[in-house]
């Protein structure tokens, strides 16, 4: 008798299960450093902070620039194993891919550079001239994931639960695609070179990502 594991679909189900558990970790830490890491930030003191910083942070870190690639990897993968184009599933994986940007070229760098500022000042020296600044770029790239990961998980669930929104991405109509992904690309922009605007409270940016949801979906459904 064949496993089920090993059978024709075998590998699909190792791709979605990889998936499944790097995307958790991923976004488990995305919002562990939104909603109580910055939060605590606010009210610790210099000491407890720069502690944090130095030995905790770059351990969580670790976790999720690896979650975010393990999650984009095996996301690539089943999309093209099972040659997936519908509508909802390609916003969720733009939005998703724009996030793992986010992560390796915008978040990780940055906080590097934060952290090897607060170790300086931590040894009596001054911090690094950038640290302020990387801190900010870092900090409104994180919250514009935070912010796309709302329609994320809800169009990446769409291409099961909602069959409207399988339909082929090839079959949209033009206004459709070009509102759509404009909007995506205008907040894309503004997570590198913006401000961090309604998103700079925690409540702020969760509004808002249920906010883009009901946006995009209406969007994808009207035009």
């Amino acid at each position: 008798m064949e496993l089920a594991l090993f059978s024709g679909n075998s590998l699909a189900f190792l791709a979605r299960w990889v998936h499944l558990l790097a995307g958790v970790t991923w976004i488990g830490l995305l919002y562990y450093f939104n909603f109580i890491q910055g939060e605590y930030f606010k009210e610790a003191d210099g000491g407890a902070k720069s502690d944090v910083i130095q030995k905790m942070v770059p351990r969580a870190l670790w976790w999720f620039r690896w979650g975010a690639m393990f999650t984009f990897l095996s996301g690539t993968y089943l999309l093209y194993l099972k040659h997936l184009s519908g509508m909802g599933i390609i916003i969720g994986a733009t939005l998703g891919t724009i996030m793992f940007l986010n992560v390796w070229l915008i978040i990780w760098p940055n906080q590097k550079t934060v952290i090897a500022s607060a170790k300086q000042v931590a040894g009596g020296g001054e911090a690094l001239p950038g640290a302020a600044a990387a801190l900010g770029k870092a900090g409104l790239a994180s919250r514009t994931n935070t912010l796309f990961s709302i329609p994320m998980l809800f169009f990446m669930a769409s291409s099961v639960h909602l069959g409207q929104l399988q339909t082929s991405i090839h079959s949209a109509g033009a206004t459709s695609l070009v509102v759509v992904f404009g909007l995506i690309g205008l907040l894309t922009l503004n997570g590198v070179m913006g401000k961090t605007g309604p998103m700079t409270s925690v409540k702020g940016v969760i509004g808002n990502g249920f906010a883009l949801t009901a946006v995009l979906y209406l969007l994808v459904e009207l035009l």
